[in-house]
Order: C-alpha cells, then structure tokens, then sequence
C-alpha cells in the first residue's frame, strides 16, 4: 500500500502547534516522509498518516494490524520502513508493509533511527543505543543510554536524537561518538517519539515529540450515586520541541508560555488580633536566564519594594490591623516562562575556586533548623557522599542517597531533617530540608527556591487554574559557575534508582522562581519581626494563587 503524500505549506504547518491524531491511543516513534507525519499508535496496531492541517488520521496499514500491534519505535529511510517490535527489529517497503526480520535483541528494542546504512537501536533494559549495518545486519559498536527510562530516537547527518519517557528529556548526541552534546527538558511528560521535519524550501529543521499518558477527569455515570465518579482516559498528542543551546552559559532553553500568576492574601483571621504599625511582606518572582517578569502590578492594596539579599520583596503597609478589618492584597505578574537545562560534568568542576567567605557564612551553617548537630544528620551527610571529593558528584549522591532513604508523604507542618531521616517520609519541604542540611555539611552552598508551580497543562490557556499545594527545591553553588537548580522529591519516582535527572540542573517551564534564598513572606509590627509562635500568618489571613496560561512562547 502506497503512502499518499499530501501538499502542506510550512506556514499551515507551524501555524498547528499541537497535532492531536483523531482516535489514536498511544503514540509512540512518529517519522516524516517529506511533509507527511506518520505515527505509531502502539496499542491498536495503527500506522497513522496524519495531516498536520485538519489531524485528520488514516490507517495505512488496515490489514497488518496484527503485526503492528506493539510496534513502539518506526523509522524511515528512503523507500523502507523500519520498525522495533517487541525483542525484533524488522524492515519493510512503505508500499507493501511485509515485515522482513533484521535482528533479535536479548531484551525489548525501543527506539529506532536510520542514517544511509546505519541503524540505530535502543533498549532500556541494556541501557545502551546498539549500531547495526544494515548489509551485514551486524552490531557495530553502542552507545551508553543517556538517560534510564525508555527511549525512542531520531537522526540527522550530524546528531542523534533520543527522546526518553521518564527523564522528560530530549537528548543531543553526536551521532559519531554518542557523546551528550546538551539536553532539553520536554514541555510536557511521557515523551515517547520523536521526529525531524526538513523544510523543503528553507531547509530548517523542526523536532516534534510525540507523548502518550493518562489523565483524571470526572465522569457523568447514570447508573452510579452519587453520578460523578473518578477515572481516567487516554492523552496522546505531538507537539513541536524549540530549543536553544547557550554554549558560554552551559545551558539550554525549551518551550515556555507566557503566564499571568496572581497572589493574594486575604484578611480572615482564626481569632480576632489589633496588630499596630504592619508592614506585610511577601517576596517576588525573580528574573532569571528562564524567567523573564514582563509586568507586576498590585492587587487590592499599593505597596513599596525593596531589595533582599538580591530578591525583590512587595511591602504592604498598614498603620493598624484592627479585630473585624478585612482586606485582599497582594500581586499580579505577568511571566515568561521556559524549560532550561544545564550540561555541565564533573570534569567541568575539577579546578574550580574556593567557596567565598560570604557565601561560607551565609549558606554552609545551619539557619532554618536543620538540625546539622544532631548525630543522625552528621551521620547521613558522611554516608550520602563517601569519599568522594568531586562536587557535582558529592550534589549527585546526596541526592539519591536522600532518594533511597525518603517516601513522599505530606503533612500539615514541617519537622526538622533529624525527625525526618528517622520518619522515612517527608513532604518536598522536609526534603528540602534534609538536602540543605547534608549539602551544607558536605560544603556546598545551597539555598531554598519556590514557591509554587503553575499547573503544567500548556494546552489549557486562557482559563484560571489552581495549584493543588505551594512547592520548594533547591539551588547549590558552584564556584566559578554559579547557581544550579535542583528539584526537591519530584525524580524520587520509588525503589532505590536509577532515579531520573530530568530536574537535576533542570527546572520546566511551570516551575515559579519566587525569593531566592529568602522567607516568603514576612510580618512585621512595630518594627519587630513576628514568629510563628507569636502569630502565624496561616492563622491570620488566606492566600489565594491563581494563574492563566496566555500563550505559548514563539520559538527561538
């Protein structure tokens, strides 16, 4: 069966930004022949041919579905399809679909991609990208699995390209040696394809990822009491990746949106207070190489600002709050915002200079209850890192090290990292806290960073949305280089590893970089600071978040 191949301009197709195939499942590898998408939907066995204009979605392979049931990479080259199935790899002529074998594996094959002669395979479970030719239909060589989830790839004269489903990443390798080039961060989570489209006419190349998962929603059943129950349906759709490679800065941008992010507290005390000569504070987002604050505006109430060890902080003032006052005040920005990625390895931190003295006095002692006196974290901080004397490696065994020994659980309050280490289970902020206390010890300087992410739903634009909790992570210092993100709990994804990279030096573009370093949110009376103990700001008033997808951000 021949695949008909469809006139389609480069204005119409960038002008569809998300392509959501009618009836598909489950995509998996997608492919381009010229300006045709074709994709694998690898739970029906349906090798769809997708007009990027309407999404109109035909079945090309109408009597093979048997033999591509399954199917989860696919790639062309030239006449021939090439397709992993199971432990097999096989190949076919686009205008018949007769699989013809090619190789076994010894575990399943993932991902494919097809250069000239060269055929490129991943597996999971070796954790390698293995190099066939395809006239000896010999292994050549392999390369090391950049990431540790499943992987489907892509290839271009020059790079390789591999998508991987648990880093939410996208890598870069050369094509020649595998060696990491950079790597993105997926606007969205489940990646699994992922394609180059050529420009006929300006020969610019464009990835698309494809991405399948499930989600929640709420179903109207008849027959049940109350009607409305709980469950989940399928999400697949293809979306373009734009990225951009700082080389100086070791980083790279992915795609963002253009957010509007509103705070607001709201008077409503638990018990009536007279509070005299208040000034309330409450930190602001900050502008970073991935966060960009294009405009801030006041909700309710004017206020000043100042400057905070580096961080803006809204001042809210009041000559009184008196017992049956009520207000709403706070901030409303608007934000762009963007995945970023950092690639630096340890040999990049061999030589790096001494930590500051200010920075030591600041960030290596204990401020915020770390408890890094107590046996059990001195004992930890000795454990998590060994011997080990490289920085970024000692950063990376705290981290899986804190993974191994913690669950996610959340409570209503936090307790101090001693309590948690004994407790296995913390909250992201007692996992903060349990990573600020080893690092501090092991001599890097970290630092606290939240405070909340905007619901990662890019498609849902222009309607208001609601964090379910508040969110903290993490930066450390490096010397010579400066800041690096860390998520706090999010790649502790259970067992004891290999745990996911994807947010170590890596944030996605619904993470809301608010007060570095700083508390929150502040009260202040008569000039003394109060502490929780003598009135807790949850006690006293309600915050409202909200945020509204705009827009997405054009890419690079």
């Amino acid at each position: 069966m021949s695949v008909a191949i469809p006139s389609v301009t480069t204005s119409q197709m960038f002008g569809q930004k998300t392509i959501r195939p009618i009836g598909a499942a489950a995509l998996g590898g997608i492919a381009f022949i010229q300006d045709t998408l074709i994709a694998m939907d690898t739970r029906k066995g349906h090798l769809l041919q997708i007009d990027l204009v309407s999404e109109n979605t035909k079945i090309i392979n109408p009597h093979q579905i048997r033999e591509f049931t399954e199917v989860t990479g696919i790639a062309v080259w030239e006449d021939t399809l090439w397709v992993t199935r199971s432990h097999n790899v096989y190949l076919c002529k686009l205008n018949s679909l007769g699989l013809e074998h090619f190789a076994t594996l010894p575990y399943p094959a993932d991902g494919i991609a097809v250069w000239e002669s060269t055929i490129y395979v991943s597996c999971e479970k070796l954790g390698y990208i293995l190099i066939f030719d395809r006239d000896t239909r010999k292994e050549i060589t392999r390369f090391y699995a950049p990431g540790v989830g499943v992987e489907n790839l892509a290839v271009d004269s020059d790079n390789l390209w591999v998508s991987d489903t648990a880093e939410q990443t996208v890598y870069c390798l050369d094509r020649a040696t595998g060696e990491i080039q950079f790597n993105v961060l997926t606007p969205f989570d489940s990646p699994t394809g992922i394609a180059i489209h050529t420009d006929t006419h300006t020969g610019k190349q464009t990835l698309y990822v494809a991405y399948a998962s499930e989600e929640p929603y709420i179903r109207d059943n008849p027959n049940a009491h109350p009607s409305h129950e709980l469950t989940y349906r399928d999400r697949t759709f293809i979306h373009p990746l734009h990225y951009h490679f700082n080389r100086d800065k070791r980083y790279a941008l992915s795609n963002g949106y253009l957010v509007e992010m509103s705070y607001v507290e709201e008077i409503s005390p638990l018990d009536e207070v007279y509070l005299p000569d208040v000034e309330w504070r409450i930190a602001l987002p900050s502008d970073t190489e991935r966060q960009k604050v294009k405009h801030l505006e006041p909700v309710g109430i004017p206020f000043t600002e100042e400057i905070i060890e580096g961080q803006r902080v809204a001042v809210f003032k009041f000559e009184a709050l008196t017992p049956g006052e009520r207000h709403l005040f706070g901030w409303k920005a608007i934000l762009e915002l963007r995945g970023i990625k950092y690639r630096i390895t340890p040999r990049d931190v061999e030589n790096i200079p001494e930590l500051p003295p200010e920075f030591q006095a600041r960030y290596l002692v204990d401020d915020d209850e770390l408890a890094m006196d107590t046996s059990i974290v001195s004992r930890a901080a000795r454990d998590a890192v060994g011997t080990e004397t490289n920085l970024l490696r000692k950063m990376y065994s705290i981290r899986n090290y804190v993974y191994d020994k913690l669950s996610y659980g959340i409570k209503p309050y936090i307790d101090t990292p001693d309590v948690v280490l004994e407790r296995g289970v913390g909250s992201c902020g007692e996992y903060v806290g349990v990573l600020l206390a080893l690092c501090r010890l092991n001599g890097i300087a970290c630092r606290t960073v939240g405070r909340y992410k905007c619901p990662p739903f890019g498609e849902l634009q222009g309607v208001p949305l609601q964090p379910d909790f508040n969110h903290v992570w993490l930066e450390f210092y490096v010397p010579g280089i400066g800041w690096l993100p860390m998520e706090s709990n999010p790649d502790d994804v259970g067992g004891y590893g290999p745990h996911p990279t994807r947010f170590f030096m890596g944030l996605c573009w619904y993470h809301v970089e608010i007060g570095k370093g700083i508390s929150f949110e502040t009260l202040i009376s008569e000039g003394q600071r109060l502490t929780k103990e003598e009135i807790s700001i949850g006690e006293l008033a309600i915050n409202h978040i909200r945020f509204r997808i705009l827009e997405e951000l054009p890419g690079f």
